[in-house]
């Protein structure tokens, strides 16, 4: 079918959205992803030359590029639609020169969500290619390119094959081992708490020791408490004082990309990986039966909160009609963003609020439904008002002995009565009813129970708690918080135990010689500085071939000094305990690039290797014979086998407890559910109750 205008986006999914809507004179095909880059066999950028980039076109994508050129000659215009932030310009920049298209020429369409007004809006304003924003990815790229490529050959060399070192993972790798170093360190404090149970006219309630006359108490020891209990003379206490006051607890603001991969680690439980890749299919769009393909959310790469005028409106007529007018912000509150933010294009938000999540879910797969319900709900929640909760604190004293109770009632749900942010501990806020207490009134305390307690070491950092710090630090930008996690990881750094990133002893051997020999690689502020100066490239305000020379002149130097006093580091081998069944030698414990595993002594005349696996104590419930063990997939998910394998297939994602069904005889697994672990049999037909 003839054309007479060619479109070029990145991928094939984009393309079959955007082609349904701007009609029969223009094809829309994809690059599918970067088409030129840096050559991977060598470093690619000249240090003598003004780090002149030496760009090739990427290694099997010659058919793509053929067929782009070919469609160009016969378009009487080509238009380049690759997504709207840096990388987006940067790979228009690219397909322009690989077409040869003029540089002036206004051929560069943006649009921050594919729906059909906002993509023909954006072709009745085409502008040329934004070259500060180019130079800005041009930047990034070589930066990165300069340090992995100038040390990963050191580590190489002085560790092991196989290792890598970047700008933005080397610091990630250094705040976990940092809080590991804090987890190592502590020492823990004892500490005891007095719970009292109360009653008032049948009404219990809860109540934590204060203080004693007037002055609050801390209860370091056991006789600390002594002190307090051997003071308390009977059941009966008085209320002394009744505090009440409104309080109003606003909703959060709309998604960030940063926010959004936090959000959804803690209510979806989705890995950040996941999380960008549902988002992307739902900006590049959904077959919505007779609407057709439509882009569901807008942009998912951003760190602004802003929302368009026009979709506050929107959303403030739905609340107001599905809620009622009390519920509306009307246009919602003014907020900052956060300091350091682009604001390039809004926050993460439904393209349309009427696409409410019931009334399409019949069009998206159950991560896709988990995900927009997610965006759709954080929008409207933005635009309610603020929720109001009564809340009550109230004085209880016996002789001297001060009791406090708080309690919590919420008045008018607001934005609570669509979505509550979750929180990284993840506990709920739950209401706590007082009974009605005036000053003057008598409560009896039906128990009073010390506890001790000991303070706990700061936790680990999940992938959502390490995306915050990496935003709060400001480190790396939206695009990069998922790639650097999964580097980290699959170099064999860190390892997720628990769903909490653990250095292991590779990623702690890398991250010593990085911190003694290149400081200002992993120092957060000059990361966090290195990040402002990028921005300010593509704003104009810097030129990138001198950000790019400030960093590597005294780099340069340190990589001179690093090859020169780093030794050769041997990391050795632990004996197994067991001898190989293939020549007798014995066996040691090698650490490779994706852990520790067997290996013979005897190599490379024996190569025989075995994985280490870890047996839970329980006999295979198929074949009777091997020992279940746990193992891992290729997505690093933990799930249960038989030693046996393959002579015997058994496999579960839930842990087999050794226990057959008192039903039908089937054996039970252990399976996580909310508020604990259950036990149920695989038939279903039988299950235990929860336990906490």
């Amino acid at each position: 079918m003839a054309y007479k205008y060619l479109v070029i986006v990145e991928s094939p999914a984009k393309a079959k959205t955007i082609e349904k809507y701007l009609g029969k004179n223009y094809k829309v095909v994809a690059s599918v992803g970067h088409i030129r880059d840096l050559p991977k066999s060598k470093m690619g950028v000249d240090t003598e030359n003004n780090y002149e980039p030496h760009y090739i076109s990427i290694r099997g994508k010659g058919d793509v590029i053929k067929s782009l050129k070919t469609a160009a000659k016969k378009a009487e215009k080509v238009y380049l639609a690759a997504d709207p932030d840096r990388e987006g310009e940067a790979i228009a920049w690219h397909l322009s020169f690989l077409l040869g298209l003029d540089l002036n020429d206004k051929n560069r369409v943006v649009f921050n969500e594919i729906t059909k007004e906002a993509v023909k809006s954006a072709f009745k304003e085409p502008r040329t290619i934004n070259l500060d924003l180019v130079d800005a990815q041009q930047a990034r790229r070589i930066l990165d390119r300069l340090v992995g490529y100038s040390l990963s050959p050191i580590l190489w060399r002085k560790v092991k094959k196989g290792l890598s070192a970047g700008r933005v993972q080397s610091v990630a790798l250094k705040i976990i081992i940092d809080r590991e170093n804090d987890i190592r360190k502590f020492i823990p404090e004892e500490y005891w708490s007095i719970d009292g149970n109360f009653q008032k006219a049948k009404k219990k309630f809860k109540a934590n020791f204060w203080g004693l006359d007037g002055k609050k108490k801390k209860l370091p020891n056991a006789e600390a408490v002594k002190e307090v209990t051997t003071r308390i003379n009977g059941k009966e206490y008085d209320v002394t004082k009744v505090e009440k006051k409104e309080r109003k607890r606003n909703p959060a603001l709309p998604f960030t990309t940063s926010s959004l991969q936090q959000e959804a680690a803690r209510k979806l439980n989705f890995r950040t990986r996941k999380t960008m890749m549902v988002a992307q299919q739902l900006y590049e769009g959904i077959a919505l039966g007779k609407q057709g393909t439509v882009g569901l959310i807008t942009y998912m790469r951003t760190d602004s909160t802003r929302i368009a005028d026009s979709a506050k409106a929107e959303v403030a007529e739905y609340i107001e009609k599905n809620y009622g007018s009390e519920f509306s912000a009307h246009g919602g509150r003014k907020v900052k963003n956060a300091q350091g933010a682009q604001d390039a294009h809004e926050a993460i938000r439904p393209s349309s609020v009427l696409r409410a999540p019931n009334e399409i879910k019949q069009y998206l797969d159950k991560d896709q439904l988990k995900l927009y319900t997610l965006i759709w709900s954080r929008l409207v929640a933005s635009q309610m008002t603020p929720a109001v909760l009564d809340t009550m604190k109230v004085t209880l004293e016996q002789n001297g002995v001060i009791f406090i109770a708080n309690g919590a009632k919420v008045k008018f749900k607001g934005f609570m009565q669509v979505y509550v942010e979750g929180r990284d501990d993840g506990k709920e806020d739950k209401e706590n009813i007082l009974p009605d207490l005036v000053e003057g009134d008598k409560v009896n305390a039906l128990d009073i129970e010390p506890k001790q307690h000991f303070t706990q070491p700061p936790a680990r950092f999940s992938e959502a708690t390490l995306i915050r710090s990496l935003e709060e630090n400001g480190v790396g930008r939206p695009s990069t918080y998922a790639p650097t996690l999964e580097t980290i990881q699959r170099r064999y750094y860190v390892k997720l135990t628990n769903k909490r990133f653990e250095p292991t002893e590779l990623g702690e051997i890398v991250n010593s010689l990085i911190v003694e020999f290149f400081p200002q690689i992993v120092d957060v502020h000059f990361t966090a500085s290195m990040e402002g100066d990028l921005d300010k490239i593509g704003i104009g305000q810097e030129k990138w071939v001198e950000v790019v020379d400030r960093f590597y002149r005294p780099f340069e130097k340190e990589l001179t000094n690093a090859e020169e006093k780093i030794e050769k580091i041997q990391i050795k081998d632990e004996p197994a305990g067991f001898d190989c069944d293939l020549c007798g030698h014995p066996m040691v414990i090698k650490l490779g690039r994706y852990g520790k595993f067997y290996a013979c002594s005897n190599f490379p005349e024996c190569r025989n290797t075995k994985a280490i696996v870890k047996e839970i104590g329980v006999t295979c419930p198929v074949c009777k014979e091997g020992q279940v063990i746990e193992r891992k997939s290729k997505k690093n998910r933990l799930f249960y086998g038989c030693s046996r394998y393959p002579d015997c297939d058994f496999t579960s994602w839930d842990k087999p407890i050794g226990r057959p069904c008192p039903k039908c005889g089937q054996y039970l697994v252990e399976k996580k559910v909310k508020g604990g672990k259950q036990v149920v049999c695989i038939n279903g037909d039988y299950e235990e109750n929860v336990q906490k």
